[in-house]
């Protein structure tokens, strides 16, 4: 009984969740990115901080026909409530992360980009720190020598969540502008330096895109980091 009710009450909170993100949605004015992925398989990345619209924008990515695009969410516990809700949309999954499922999910990517198919990656989630970039995204671009494309949005009246990620929540009526980044390539470079990269052109494309500029992105990232840390118990660097 116990486990029937759980169930229930997950199902109906992701109804919950997808009834209330399609209706603030509706009244908003939305603009998006021109340009279109190639036929080949990429690497898509953009900030946890962003999943909550995302759903929106990836019909006109991707129409799992001609073009077919997969993100990658975690085995923790959220995770399995994002791959419900997602899922409502029509957006397909890969399960694993760089903590739990690592190498799996590794070989699973790296065989899907092969076959045309884009692998999106949230690169610091599922546990941060924000805007922090593991290695994930760039080891399947480098392994599979593919681009690499930021996929973004921002909006001019918004909620910040009081979340780890300060998941951005549009309010209704607010204008949307979702963006996809020019490809640029991380290979011949070592992990740490194809973080920097992917990281500096996230924060690129938010400017583009009518975020905060990349100094402010840089002092943020730095204050949260320390709070990260101090949090986690962790020494600083």
């Amino acid at each position: 009984m116990n486990t029937r009710w759980q169930r229930f009450k997950l199902q109906a909170g992701v109804w919950l969740v997808e009834c209330l993100l399609r209706l603030v949605f509706l009244s908003c004015r939305k603009t998006y990115p021109e340009q279109k992925l190639p036929e080949q398989g990429s690497v898509v990345v953009f900030w946890h901080g962003r999943l909550a619209f995302m759903c929106f924008v990836y019909k006109h990515l991707w129409d799992n026909k001609r073009k077919r695009g997969k993100v990658i969410v975690s085995d923790h516990k959220d995770g399995e409530i994002i791959t419900r809700v997602i899922r409502r949309f029509g957006i397909e999954t890969l399960r694993g992360s760089s903590s739990k499922g690592g190498a799996k999910v590794l070989i699973h990517a790296l065989k899907e980009i092969k076959n045309g198919t884009d692998i999106i990656i949230t690169p610091d989630g599922p546990r941060g720190p924000r805007h922090s970039v593991a290695d994930g995204a760039a080891v399947i671009a480098q392994k599979q020598d593919c681009a690499v494309y930021v996929l973004n949005y921002e909006a001019d009246r918004f909620w910040e969540l009081r979340s780890w990620d300060k998941m951005m929540i549009p309010k209704p009526f607010s204008k949307i502008t979702f963006g996809l980044s020019p490809a640029f390539s991380v290979a011949g470079m070592d992990l740490e330096q194809a973080g920097q990269e992917i990281q500096a052109q996230m924060w690129r494309q938010s400017v583009r895109d009518g975020g905060k500029t990349v100094a402010e992105h840089q002092a943020d990232f730095h204050e949260n980091l320390q709070w990260w840390r101090r949090k986690h118990g962790c020494a600083d660097e």
